[in-house]
């Protein structure tokens, strides 16, 4: 059973893009959150992109997801509201879903021509699950549906997410997950680590920044993006994909770099830039696990368990809400 998102939410979801540029392009150091890659075609890229073999971070969590799923179905039990947060195309959703005989999903995406592809797709396959898309910016303050009010709730939030928002934003959203979710809730989440033994940080650049220019092409299409939508004048040639890791912070950082003196406009706004200045459009921060119980532990979550591979390039955590202290 599956209820398309409306177009409300839609609107709301433009006008953000439309403020996030013009503020954004308007600061010394130029920024557009990491969040508005993900319009459709933007998502498609980032689909693609997961299925490079630079790009580990989706089938290490899957390889994860696979061989746990029942473990993490048995500690959390059935009939729960599952809530993805940033579904995308939801294709590590069913191997929860299908251990876990949720009563109800919630996929929650900025995209929402995405968003009702993808709830549609997965209805297929579970035909009798209540499936309840919502079209939201999921760090903002949001809503879950009416039919849901009733049902104890599972979080899910993969993909290493987490990793595009700073330390102290980092917590904050989780707080924000324990409050929308409830008491005695659970959430499932994915975490990249950061580089160690099993794991240098060539590999992790080169999940940034692929041989076939997939990664660049994701960067770039906001650019595109801003033509489509904001009646840009951007020139994409004028800019190049950069992707590295920035030890200090513990982060990769992506920007798009100005290859020539620029000019162009947005939303009906001037903007000038000059070679070599660049427009920062995600973070990706890299935990360790310590860093990951910390993190729960502030944001009023309980770690109750993790998993990672073999060489400890991805972690995928269960943690609790609202219950006694429970080890790792």
């Amino acid at each position: 059973m599956f209820e398309p998102a409306g177009p409300v939410a839609a609107d709301c979801a433009a006008n953000a893009f439309e403020l996030a540029v013009r503020t954004g392009l308007a600061q010394p150091q130029k920024i557009i959150p990491a969040r508005y890659f993900y319009d459709e075609a933007g998502s498609q890229l980032f689909e693609a992109i997961t299925q490079l073999p630079e790009y580990y971070p989706t089938r290490t969590e899957t390889a994860i997801l696979a061989d746990h799923g029942a473990a993490i179905a048995a500690a959390i039990g059935p009939g729960r509201a599952l809530v993805e947060f940033g579904s995308g195309s939801s294709a590590k959703t069913p191997l929860l879903l299908r251990p876990l005989h949720a009563a109800a999903y919630v996929p929650v995406d900025i995209s929402g021509a995405y968003l009702n592809q993808s709830a549609a797709a997965l209805g297929l396959q579970f035909p009798d699950l209540a499936i309840l898309p919502v079209l939201a910016d999921f760090t903002q303050a949001f809503a879950l549906p009416a039919a849901v009010a009733a049902l104890p709730r599972l979080g899910f939030f993969p993909g290493s997410t987490l990793g595009n928002l700073a330390p102290g934003a980092a917590i904050d959203l989780l707080r924000g997950f324990a409050q929308l979710l409830g008491p005695d809730s659970w959430l499932v989440i994915g975490t990249d680590l950061a580089p160690g033994p099993g794991k240098s940080v060539a590999v992790l650049e080169a999940a940034y920044d692929d041989a076939a220019g997939v990664t660049a092409a994701f960067n770039c299409n906001l650019l595109h993006r801003i033509n489509r939508e904001l009646g840009g004048t951007v020139r994409v040639a004028h800019f190049a994909h950069s992707a590295v890791w920035n030890a200090d912070l513990g982060r990769i950082e992506m920007h798009l770099v100005a290859r020539c003196d620029t000019d162009f406009t947005a939303a009906g706004q001037a903007f000038t830039m000059a070679a070599g200045e660049t427009i920062h459009t995600e973070n990706s921060y890299k935990w360790t696990l310590a860093d990951t119980r910390l993190m729960a532990q502030a944001s009023g979550w309980t770690p109750a368990h993790t998993w990672t591979d073999g060489a400890g390039c991805f972690a995928v955590q269960l943690w609790r809400h609202n219950c006694g202290a429970m080890q790792p």
